[in-house]
C-alpha cells in the first residue's frame, strides 16, 4: 500500500532526511520518502500494519524534532 501524509512543523531538510532513513528501518516499510518542499510524508508499506508503522514513525519523528508531527 501507498499513502501520503502531510508533515507539520517540519523545520529542517537535514531533519527530514534523518526522519526518512529511521523511518525506512521499521518493520513493515517498504520506502519512506519525505519531502522538505512540500512537507509530505510518502510511504509504502505491508497491508494491515498502517497503525503499527505509523505509530512507530511518529516516534521517530519526535526523537529528532519534536515539534514536528504528522497530520494523519
Amino acid at each position: 500500500m501507498k499513502k501520503v501524509f502531510r508533515m507539520k512543523e517540519l523545520d529542517c531538510a537535514n531533519c527530514a532526511a534523518k526522519m526518512e532513513a529511521g523511518i525506512n528501518q521499521i518493520d513493515g516499510v517498504t520506502k519512506a520518502t519525505i519531502s522538505f518542499m512540500t512537507q509530505r510524508l510518502t510511504l509504502e508499506y505491508e497491508d494491515g500494519r498502517l497503525e503499527e508503522i505509523l505509530a512507530k514513525a511518529q516516534q521517530v519523528i519526535k526523537k529528532i524534532e519534536p515539534d514536528c508531527q504528522l497530520v494523519i
